[in-house]
């Protein structure tokens, strides 16, 4: 049975109407079929590589480099000498990391991955076979966890629910099938906003908008194991105000092909990636409620700086500057992507990257 076909089962099983974000976690995740578990190359700077976006350590090094300041710190300040990473892509962001932290004497002792794709297990495998030794790769989260913790671009690939304004009362959106295909339909229900009223006149009539139960759930249960460390989530997204702004009509679904993007997840499915931005309001809010403590929230641009990429910069080629400058701009990766970090409430730090331009107020 293909996707298309496993969907079309799903949607009938489920009465003829299926919630989206159980429709999103089939088309991203399921087994040997869904966009993230296929043979798909999906990380490069070109479309003419077959892939379909580019990520911050496809982009450049000096990402991995500097951020591995960061991680560094909170080793030495947890006292824990192992690193986690989450939905660790091509392996190229975990090769920064370990070649960094072991060239600033960090004494890292294991980096281990939590991948759900055997198909990219398979490609992280080749990629960090020089630190083979060091490596472990992990089906589902330890029961506890001392660890300094890293995610990349995982929390805007976690399922949402999507729900729909028509001026009276809020709709859950699920998916019909429709022929060989597949159709929005909007039912009934008690999902609300966690915003329920904007100003500006209040939300408008035709609004869709996700909203975000399983990054959150993901982030209470981290925060419930993590026993000694640090965690930090890098990811495009807005504090709840901006994320829920009247203006904001269409919410922030996208899908990504080819490096282009497009806002219809019903077709070409298993062929794309779908994403949604990150509601890091209510990330903070689920770490806080878990008993952690949010160390800091601030732009890409003010992290990486505040970690001396600027220093890193300086000696690097002009090849290697173009391309680190997209993870500064503004027009690009610099202000879109936001830094998130965590500790346990017991043992709090000043984290480096969060030292100049913390913006935790606007959570």
């Amino acid at each position: 049975m293909n996707l298309v076909d496993k969907l079309h089962a799903e949607i009938a099983s489920a009465g003829g109407w299926l919630a989206f974000d159980r429709f999103m976690a089939t088309a991203l995740y399921a087994p040997g079929q869904g966009y993230y578990a296929g043979g798909r190359r999906k990380f490069g700077t070109m479309p003419s590589e077959g892939s379909d976006f580019v990520t911050a350590p496809e982009m450049s090094p000096l990402f991995g480099r500097a951020l591995a300041r960061q991680l560094a710190q909170a080793m030495d300040a947890s006292g824990c000498r192992d690193l986690m990473e989450f939905g660790a892509g091509s392996g190229a962001l975990a090769a920064q990391l370990i070649a960094e932290l072991d060239a600033l004497g960090a004494g890292l002792a294991r980096y281990r991955i939590v991948e759900l794709s055997a198909e990219l297990r398979g490609r992280q495998r080749e990629r960090l076979a020089h630190w083979r030794d060091r490596v472990e790769w992990l089906d589902e989260l330890p029961d506890e966890i001392e660890a300094v913790v890293v995610g990349n671009e995982v929390l805007d690939a976690m399922p949402v629910q999507l729900i729909a304004f028509d001026g009276q009362a809020w709709r859950e959106r699920g998916v019909v099938g429709a022929g060989a295909g597949f159709a929005f339909e909007d039912r009934d229900s008690r999902l609300r906003p966690p915003l329920q009223d904007p100003g500006h006149g209040g939300f408008v009539p035709g609004t869709v908008t996700e909203i975000h139960p399983q990054a959150e759930a993901f982030v209470r249960t981290l925060a419930r194991r993590l026993k000694c460390g640090a965690a930090f989530f890098i990811d495009y997204g807005f504090p709840e105000a901006e994320y829920y702004h009247p203006q904001r009509l269409g919410g922030t679904l996208m899908c990504h092909q080819g490096h282009m993007a497009d806002p219809d997840p019903l077709v070409a499915v298993g062929d794309k990636d779908i994403t949604a931005h990150v509601n890091f309001t209510g990330i903070a809010l689920a770490g806080q409620d878990a008993g952690l403590v949010v160390l800091g929230y601030t732009s890409q641009a003010n992290f990486l700086l505040n970690c001396g990429i600027a220093d890193l910069l300086a000696g690097a080629s002009l090849g290697e500057r173009a391309m680190a400058h997209r993870l500064l701009a503004e027009h690009e990766m610099g202000e879109l992507f936001k830094v998130i970090g965590f500790a346990p409430l017991s043992a709090p730090f000043d984290a480096l990257g969060f030292e100049r331009g913390d913006r935790s107020h606007k959570l």
